[in-house]
């Protein structure tokens, strides 16, 4: 097999330094390469089968993986955060790194992104920018620029290095440097964390009879989620039974909370446990 040609492109998350690399090798056998990095130390599963521990590259010739949609998870070997797992959609493309990155936390503290190069049809010129997050609708900047919420495609950019800044009302402000290439289009997912200095808690009131002292009662707001809901267990652990679904932006009364989860009252009276992951005190 010819030696494999590498173009190293810088690229920053938060305050750690990662490498992307754009693959001109291997293209007669469609196969592409996958790095994942994350604090603390993680399992990684592909397609539910492990491929070892953070950081991982299946980078060398001999690792490359075969094209195509692939799931993507990573457990934390902190026992602390065992049960703050993170699962994911990624595509493995054709002499492309994807590179993935998280950085694991209590609850909605968790951030990271998902970076990948996408060839196009014209080979001449830069392709289009696509950032994706979650939440969603959040500030994409480029070099200072505004450019609008996500989900956000940005055309026209240059063939070099440049800053994403990401920002939302609550959340913590998130920094991608990316490099942009000749004939691939630039596609970013990004996962912000919560900023518990400027979140608020409130609370409902519910009316009680004169002279006594007024019940408060907390809810949960359903955050954002990869899937597009969330699933309620039969109990505070993932081999928990799932029993039903809830959706972004809906709100539960919480009942109790247990390492990482909350227990929500569903609609019918029920009780269910849901990852705290992607839920937020209100």
């Amino acid at each position: 097999m010819k030696k494999a040609l590498l173009i190293a492109l810088p690229l920053v998350i938060g305050s750690l330094g990662f490498l992307i690399y754009l693959l001109f090798f291997a293209r007669d056998i469609g196969k592409g390469a996958l790095q994942v990095t994350s604090l603390p130390t993680s399992n990684v599963y592909l397609n539910g089968r492990l491929l070892g521990k953070t950081p991982l590259c299946k980078c060398e010739s001999k690792d490359l993986l075969t094209t195509g949609d692939y799931t993507i998870r990573l457990v934390p070997l902190d026992a602390n955060l065992s049960n703050q797992t993170f699962e994911q959609k990624v595509t493995i493309t054709k002499s492309v790194l994807t590179v993935v990155d998280r950085t694991f936390g209590q609850g909605a503290d968790a951030q990271g992104s998902i970076i990948s190069l996408l060839p196009n049809s014209n080979t001449k010129v830069v392709g289009q920018l696509s950032v994706a997050s979650f939440p969603s609708q959040v500030m994409v900047s480029l070099d200072g620029q505004a450019n609008g919420t996500t989900p956000a495609t940005l055309q026209h950019v240059t063939e070099s290095d440049h800053d994403l800044l990401l920002t939302k009302l609550g959340y913590k402000d998130k920094h991608i440097r990316i490099h942009a290439v000749k004939g691939y289009d630039l596609s970013v997912i990004a996962f912000l964390a919560i900023d518990p200095e400027s979140v608020a808690t409130s609370s409902a009131t519910l009316t009680t009879p004169e002279n006594t002292k007024p019940l408060t009662v907390q809810k949960v707001v359903i955050l954002d989620t990869p899937t597009g809901f969330l699933r309620v267990r039969d109990q505070p652990s993932l081999g928990g039974k799932e029993i039903t679904q809830v959706k972004p932006g809906e709100y539960y009364e919480l009942q109790s909370e247990q390492d990482g989860w909350y227990e929500i009252k569903l609609s019918d009276g029920k009780t269910g446990w849901i990852n705290n992951t992607y839920a937020k005190k209100q």
